[in-house]
């Protein structure tokens, strides 16, 4: 006879566990997104494809880049978008590009080659942000330029997931489809800059008003859903539309008290992506072409490091926070899930294997990451002269 458990007991269980695991977590010092991932992957079997922690988690995605998003007045965006785009550049040549090469040379097809170059190319911005925001380096040097560096991502990711999806389904793409695409980015860009400049720039009164009223928070994450949910309603990523409702709304100067209001929210709700994340990673009977594998994973660590070693340099950073930044780009995620999801049994399973072992990775050499710059260029110290007498 099956046992009916009701979506609430199965929800507290699920709380009750993430925090077990994340009192483990911090009693050994291992990173809390790496144990919620683990933990999704011996759930998911007992999970199965459940939409609502989806819609949860995407909830928690969205709030946390809100806030970021919040952090960077529209002057500010353009001036970093301005500074990383060569690093961008590069960063799709490396990861995208000769990734699809070695691809190639082991014998697979030109759209599998590009579908595992999708799934290289992307650092996982969830993942990365939650490690800048726990190990208090949002305020590091390197953090503008990895911020900068994942949006450039989420502005070429889901034009790279438009032509697959094309090519996938045997449509192809055409030049018209690909113009819309981009006039789409263009667009949903500059409705957030003329909405912030135009109508939050002058709501500052409004926002003092309600802004320490119990409703107030149901605005704020209101906006931060709605210009998500148009992103992917454009067929656009829902990260790329938080972030830039977060920019909208920093027009008004009350980012501070704003924060307090969303955190508790965010909190909540950003563990469960990570535990959603987890319960898609699927090993079937194997791991298929294992030997592509090791490549692309140590081509994977490489070819970030070479991103935040010279695109670094290109940013203006010193050579130890350019490296430093390298360190922690490695880490894989939701767009690469996104890109993985398209392609046949095979070449997923092989693609959730790389997503697993990079996100591990990358979270291991993110922690060690300023210890690891510190030993290679160890702070100067100013020698003291004795004078005479």
């Amino acid at each position: 006879m099956d046992i009916y458990i009701p979506v609430m007991l199965s929800g507290g269980f699920i709380f009750l566990l993430l925090f077990l695991f994340g009192v483990l977590s911090f009693k050994f010092k291992i990173p809390s997104v790496i144990v919620y991932i683990l933990l999704g992957v011996v759930l998911a079997g007992f999970i199965g494809d459940s939409e609502l922690l989806h819609l949860i988690g995407e909830i928690g995605i969205v709030l946390l880049f809100f806030i970021l998003g919040m952090e960077f007045p529209i002057k500010q965006l353009l001036k970093v978008a301005r500074k990383v785009t060569p690093a961008g550049t590069l960063d799709v040549f490396l990861n995208i590009g000769i990734t699809m090469l070695i691809v190639y040379l082991f014998g697979l097809g030109l759209i599998e080659s590009l579908l595992i170059g999708g799934v290289v190319y992307a650092t996982s911005s969830s993942i990365t942000a939650k490690m800048l925001e726990n190990s208090k380096r949002m305020a590091n040097p390197e953090s503008e330029f990895i911020l900068g560096l994942l949006i450039f991502e989420d502005l070429v990711a889901p034009v790279l997931v438009a032509v697959l999806v094309g090519l996938t389904a045997g449509n192809g793409v055409t030049a018209g489809s690909f113009a819309i695409l981009i006039l789409k980015v263009i667009a949903l860009t500059a409705g957030a800059i003329l909405l912030g400049q135009l109508l939050f720039k002058k709501l500052e009164n409004f926002f003092d008003r309600y802004l320490t009223t119990d409703i107030f928070i149901l605005l704020v994450i209101g906006i931060a859903l709605a210009y998500g949910g148009l992103a992917l309603m454009l067929d656009l990523s829902e990260v790329l539309g938080a972030f830039l409702a977060g920019i909208m709304i920093a027009e008004v100067r009350k980012t501070e008290q704003m924060e307090k209001l969303i955190v508790p929210v965010k909190d909540l709700t950003l563990p469960l992506f990570f535990l959603w994340f987890g319960t898609t990673i699927e090993f079937g009977e194997g791991v298929p072409m294992a030997g592509l594998l090791a490549v692309l994973v140590l081509w994977g660590v490489a070819a970030k490091l070479i991103v935040g070693i010279v695109g670094g340099r290109m940013y203006g950073l010193s050579r130890k926070v350019s490296l430093r930044a390298g360190f922690s780009l490695v880490q894989r995620g939701e767009f690469s899930i996104i890109i993985a999801a398209l392609a046949a049994t095979e070449v997923m399973i092989f693609s959730s294997v790389f997503i697993l072992a990079t996100a591990v990775t990358g979270i291991i050499l993110f922690q060690f990451a300023p210890k690891i710059t510190n030993k290679l260029y160890p702070n100067k110290q100013v020698q003291k002269v004795k004078l005479p007498g």
